[in-house]
């Protein structure tokens, strides 16, 4: 399990929250649950509701598209921002390739973020419109 201040460095990595302060950076930290997966788990599918917010803490995992792979994830990428600003269903399939620690965010409290600091807002926006597909 991850220290307090070991979730607070992983997420002052995620481009995300890069520019959060520490004390921003705590009160997401103190969000997020850690998950350890093994490789071939899947994350999310392409299609389902979006239900949590992804970051990798450790390991590695594909995106796929109607089957073909469009993206890597490693550790600091984050996933699942898509389908909760947009309600829409989830755009890929995202699979661990190896053992991976994950911190999530439930929905709720992905929403309470984004109220509670709307700096995080525009920087969530420029995220989801890089990888909105383009079909």
């Amino acid at each position: 399990m991850l220290r307090k201040n070991a979730k607070i460095e992983l997420m002052a990595r995620v481009p995300l929250f890069a520019q959060c302060s520490k004390r921003e950076l705590a009160e997401i930290a103190a969000l997020a649950d850690e998950l350890s997966l093994p490789a071939g788990r899947k994350l999310a599918a392409e299609g389902a509701a979006g239900h949590e917010f992804v970051v990798i803490a450790e390991g590695a995992a594909d995106v796929k598209r109607r089957g073909r792979v469009v993206n890597r994830l490693r550790a600091g990428d984050f996933l699942g921002e898509i389908a909760l600003v947009t309600g829409q269903k989830r755009t890929a399939t995202v699979t661990t390739t190896e053992p991976s620690r994950l911190l999530v965010l439930t929905a709720p409290a992905f929403r309470s973020l984004l109220r509670d600091h709307p700096a995080l807002q525009l920087k969530v926006l420029d995220a989801l419109a890089e990888r909105l597909p383009t079909e």
